[in-house]
Formats: C-alpha cells, sequence, structure tokens
C-alpha cells in the first residue's frame, strides 16, 4: 500500500499545477495568517479531522518530518475541517503531541491549492511557490523526505 501511494505522489508531481495563490491561513485562536509567511520553504498542507482514522494515523510522521525539517526549508501544515469547538481541536492535537502550526478551515471539496476529494488530503507545495504534488489518503515522512529528494533531483 506505501508504494501505491508513493506513486500516486509521483505521479500527481508530473502534472502541470499553476502557481500557489496566497491563501488565508485562520489559526485556532482566530489570527490569520497567509500561506506566503512560508514563501522559500517546502511547505506540506494536510487537511484532516478529529474523526479521521487515517488522518490520525499520518500525524506522527508528519511531526516528525516537521521537527527533522523546520530549520532547514521545510514546515507541516495542518488545517482541521470541522466545526469543532477550538479547545476540542487543541486537546485533541495536545494528547497526539502535534506541535506544527495548524490552522482551521470550513470543510470543502476544494481549496486555493487543489480539489480535496477525501480527508486527510497532503499538498507539497515547493519552495518555488507551485503546487508540486497531492496526495489523497496517508503520508508518511519518509513518502514526503523521497518526493523532495526526487524533485531537487529533476
Amino acid at each position: 500500500m506505501k508504494n501505491k501511494l508513493f506513486v500516486l505522489l509521483i505521479l500527481l508531481s508530473q502534472s502541470a499545477f499553476g502557481q500557489v495563490p496566497d491563501m488565508p491561513l485562520k489559526k485556532l485562536d482566530g489570527t490569520v495568517h497567509q500561506l506566503s509567511d512560508y514563501q522559500g520553504n517546502w511547505i506540506i498542507v494536510n487537511y484532516w479531522a478529529t474523526w479521521c482514522p487515517p488522518c490520525i494515523a499520518e500525524m506522527p510522521d508528519l511531526q516528525d518530518f516537521h521537527d527533522k525539517h523546520a530549520d532547514n526549508g521545510a514546515v507541516v501544515i495542518g488545517i482541521n475541517v470541522e466545526t469543532a469547538p477550538r479547545e476540542l481541536i487543541e486537546e485533541f492535537l495536545d494528547t497526539y503531541f502535534i506541535t506544527y502550526p495548524n490552522y482551521s478551515a470550513p470543510l470543502a471539496q476544494s481549496s486555493a491549492l487543489g480539489s480535496i476529494p477525501g480527508l486527510p488530503t497532503t499538498f507539497l507545495v515547493s519552495p518555488e511557490g507551485k503546487v508540486a504534488a497531492r496526495q489523497v489518503g496517508g503520508v508518511t515522512s519518509e513518502m514526503i523526505e523521497s518526493f523532495i529528494k526526487n524533485w531537487k533531483a529533476k
């Protein structure tokens, strides 16, 4: 299964994606940031929900990737897509020891980055600001690192 997901990630990376728009990101506390705040880094944008088992399963890998790369060119951004109280989401993140930046957005079938046909959906945005790949379903730290390595080798 892991190999199939990696192949999908690679195949999507070869599609012609356009420039990523500047996208507002609403923190759980209500403050608003912009996707462009992370420009110049690889940005891993992960749409998730607390009721989504595959989302929960991939979170330790996303945290691991973020911990390894946040200071050297890559950042993970979580976007929670449910209408739950802020306290519930914060408690959930604390329970799973998730420290990468998390934002909230309404559940939708698409975003400024592209379609979101299911959860989890993860977009990889290159340092140049282009959507390089989209993965529907779980990702691992290893998949993301391999994708970035292959992208840089092009």
